[in-house]
């Protein structure tokens, strides 16, 4: 079937994080604005998960639920098909989320006082996770050269071989530049990281959405001796705009590591599984590729009418342009260095509630990153905003 992207749909009053203005207020101080910010898609779910929920839903009863093996052959078949991945059922473990089984790894593998290494800018939930499990974040910033962001790997290794760091948080696809990784790159982290027994936990939540002609590769594939030596975190909730549902399948194929990740999942009674969850897993990867593929070029097609906005009328602005992801980095330097009048120009003055840089790290101030996953409609509007107030500033 054919999906119109371009439908706007009223997310008020459905308890969206991302749109009730109760929320805007709190993290923005405006209540009157345009979201284009929390990463989850302003679009309707595929159709054979909304037919599968409501079936589901008829049937009455909602007890407590299991994961029988036609859950199990839906995230290995998807994973073959997409990425040319082989997983074994044994390495598949349920999490609600990923932001909850980063928590936990760091529980299972660090103790009070030890290092986790991140690559600022990134997900700021990575940093917060580190900290509140009494770590300390080590950071590998990613160098910026005007056009890309590339890792710093001598800075890395350097950084790597201090004995108090068991884990490094690889975000692949990276969130928020929007870079997808080569082999050569992975290869090179990958090795550093084994040398030094440093723990690889890999954040794929992104890696279905690749943009262009670009290839996601799945950090376990690249040997066995990574795959021994790595977390891989994936979840259909990005893919088929479903986060709500609250389901993620961390892939361990290192038994041992996968043992001390399931005891702390015991200790935290993390075990059930939402009916509901189950069911649109199953339609999502049995069912949900067609809209994938819709998707994937219609966010295409979003992103060039960004960059052409901005070259037409916000020349000052620049898109670091994502390889993969619906979240685009925006470059305000030479508009606002500083991140404070950046933040009052595009959140006060324009309305627009957008992701500030610094959430992601310090060398993210007098950036934004934009949610394009939304009708086309919204984000013109969204962009005339930001022109209207950037032209309005110009004036005064």
């Amino acid at each position: 079937m054919e999906y119109n992207f371009d439908t706007i749909i009223d997310r008020k009053g459905t308890n969206s994080l991302k749109w009730e203005p109760d929320k805007l207020k709190e993290f923005f101080g405006e209540e009157d604005m345009l979201p284009l910010w929390v990463a989850d898609m302003d679009f309707k779910t595929p159709q054979p998960i909304i037919d599968t929920i409501v079936e589901r839903a008829k049937h009455g009863i909602y007890g407590y639920s299991v994961r029988l093996d036609e859950y199990y052959d839906s995230v290995i078949n998807w994973q073959k098909k997409r990425h040319n991945w082989n997983i074994e059922k044994d390495s598949i473990v349920y999490t609600p989320g990923i932001v909850p089984a980063i928590n936990y790894i760091i529980q299972a593998f660090c103790s009070t006082g030890d290092k986790v290494i991140i690559q600022t800018p990134v997900y700021y939930p990575f940093k917060k996770s580190i900290i509140n499990n009494g770590c300390k974040v080590v950071d590998n910033p990613l160098t910026y050269d005007g056009k890309k962001y590339n890792i710093d790997f001598e800075d890395f290794e350097e950084k790597a071989k201090d004995e108090e760091v068991k884990i490094f948080i690889l975000c692949s696809p990276h969130n928020p530049v929007g870079r997808v990784w080569t082999k050569e790159e992975l290869e090179k982290i990958g090795k550093i990281c084994i040398e030094n027994n440093v723990l690889v936990v890999s954040d794929e939540i992104h890696n279905d959405l690749i943009l262009g002609n670009n290839e996601h590769i799945v950090f376990a594939n690249i040997s066995e001796e990574f795959a021994h030596n790595s977390i891989i975190c994936t979840a259909p909730s990005k893919t088929f705009n479903i986060p709500g549902l609250e389901t993620s399948h961390i892939i361990i194929k290192n038994k041992e590591i996968r043992d001390k990740y399931k005891h702390i999942l015991i200790k935290n009674s993390i075990s059930g599984h939402n009916p509901m969850s189950i069911a649109a897993l199953k339609a999502a990867y049995n069912e949900g590729e067609d809209w994938l593929e819709q998707l994937l070029l219609y966010l295409e097609e979003n992103l060039n009418f960004m960059e052409n906005y901005l070259i037409n009328n916000m020349k000052e602005v620049r898109l670091i342009r994502p390889q993969a992801t619906y979240l685009a980095w925006l470059d305000f330097r030479l508009i606002e260095k500083d991140n404070k009048k950046l933040e009052d120009l595009i959140f006060h003055k324009a309305k627009v509630a957008l992701d500030s840089g610094n959430w992601f790290g310090d060398n993210g101030s007098g950036f934004m990153r934009v949610n394009f996953a939304c009708p086309r409609a919204i984000l013109k509007e969204a962009l005339d905003r930001i022109c209207s107030a950037i032209n309005n500033r110009t004036l005064q």
